[in-house]
């Protein structure tokens, strides 16, 4: 946790601003880190680093003022850089920051055996390399990254929070002729993370990839890898949420309240409490606390997500949906755990072709749902497993379509940072091939 001597540098900020401004937030941050880097099959111990940050908010007659620095004896100069930049900022019908609650204190996202420890890197790093070892294929790069950190949000009105998080994170690439393979993961624990995995499915599609034949242009069932969605969600569905997106009209989902967006035997929930998530947390970057919340319930559209300034803005409530990225973030609208969840099956079963990742996602239009991506790792699917490979192709079509058709989920599941996606069968989706 936070020192003693951070605490009475909060307690020093919040005395001081009170006195110029009507409310005051503080976050503060301290971080430990360890990257081990992978050339070839040698392991070279990159960096051990340290961090910290701080970020002051202010807020006086509506206006919002914000400052961070990395340098926290520096925080008096934070605050007047804070309060000065309120300036430029539009005023808010302010309804206030929130109050303390009593919410459990044990972090949700910590593992004590997490930690910056060069023996451990070592050790993951040759897990990797041993579940690589059943494919015949050559490490080009990868890694291994450990981190712990302290988090501390007080305000104004005798919020005070603090927390610890761990995190581990994972990734191998590797070559077969000009066959290239990439896996990754990710975790806040130590036991949940997956090296032998990540060896083994980046070999396998470095091996496996080679000799790939060309498809033909047509309308094909897929079975997307929860990688391959989160590219196309990130893009395109989860803007979409954003409260501030809907009501400046930036939103594919502006006007669609109460109607059916997607298969009616599916939900997207954000659940900050569930044991599979990366970012679980009892209260988010703004100190409001954070709950179960259904974004689309049996396919009917039932919430956006809304920080305090979009919510003050817009008159509507908070939903515990400020996020903050990296030490000195300013809070704006995230999410937490977001789960696709709905009745599961074999979706290896019936032939399909299989996307493992997508390349151009970020080209998708966030307003209509459109886009036009390349296949990275494609295979055809056949007697209820990957057979051939597929060289290259386009896939095509508009996101909010594809899951008005979804076919139905692998009981499986990956956290892909903010989400938790299975692999989802989708029928009629447009391919352009070369054949």
């Amino acid at each position: 946790m936070l020192s003693l001597e951070d605490a009475m540098s909060v307690e020093k900020i919040l005395k001081a601003a009170e006195k110029r401004v009507d409310e005051v937030e503080i976050c503060m941050g301290t971080g430990h880190a360890l990257s081990a880097d992978l050339k070839r099959k040698q392991i070279e111990i990159g960096t051990i680093s340290e961090g910290s940050g701080l970020v002051i908010r202010t807020i006086k007659d509506g206006k919002i003022g914000i400052s961070s620095t990395d340098n926290q004896d520096a925080w008096q100069k934070c605050l007047d850089a804070a309060i000065a930049s309120a300036v430029f900022s539009d005023s808010v019908d302010w309804k206030g920051l929130p109050g303390p609650a009593p919410l459990p204190k044990e972090p949700l996202a910590y593992d004590s055996a997490v930690k910056a420890d060069p023996a451990i890197a070592r050790d993951l790093i040759t897990r990797m390399l041993d579940g690589a070892g059943n494919f015949d294929a050559e490490v080009t790069g990868g890694g291994v990254s450990l981190s712990q950190a302290s988090h501390l949000i007080a305000n104004s009105t005798g919020l005070w929070y603090e927390t610890e998080e761990t995190h581990v994170s994972l990734s191998l690439e590797m070559i077969a002729d000009q066959s290239t393979g990439f896996e990754y993961d990710s975790s806040w624990s130590l036991k949940a993370a997956k090296p032998e995995y990540v060896g083994e499915q980046a070999a396998f599609f470095a091996a496996t990839g080679k000799d790939g034949e060309e498809i033909e242009t047509g309308t094909y069932d897929i079975v997307l890898s929860p990688t391959a969605l989160s590219h196309l969600l990130d893009a395109t569905f989860i803007p979409a949420l954003s409260g501030r997106n809907v009501h400046t009209g930036r939103s594919f989902f502006a006007d669609k309240m109460g109607t059916e967006v997607m298969d009616r035997r599916f939900s997207l929930i954000d659940d900050p409490f569930d044991p599979r998530g990366a970012a679980n947390c009892y209260w988010d970057g703004e100190g409001m606390p954070v709950q179960k919340t259904s974004f689309i319930d049996q396919g009917i559209l039932s919430s956006f997500a809304y920080d305090l300034k979009t919510a003050y803005r817009y008159g509507v409530k908070p939903t515990g949906h400020g996020v903050r990225t990296g030490m000195n973030g300013a809070p704006g609208i995230g999410n937490h755990n977001l789960i696709l969840s709905g009745p599961t099956m074999n979706v290896m079963e019936k032939d399909a072709v299989y996307i493992h990742d997508l390349i151009g996602a970020h080209t998708a239009n966030p307003m209509s749902g459109d886009f036009s991506v390349e296949l990275s790792g494609p295979y055809h699917i056949s007697g209820g497993s990957l057979s051939t490979p597929i060289k290259t192709g386009m896939l095509s079509g508009n996101v909010f379509e594809m899951l008005k058709n979804i076919e139905g989920c692998s009981e499986e599941t990956r956290t892909m940072g903010s989400l938790i996606l299975p692999s989802t069968r989708f029928s009629g989706v447009s391919i352009v091939g070369r054949a």
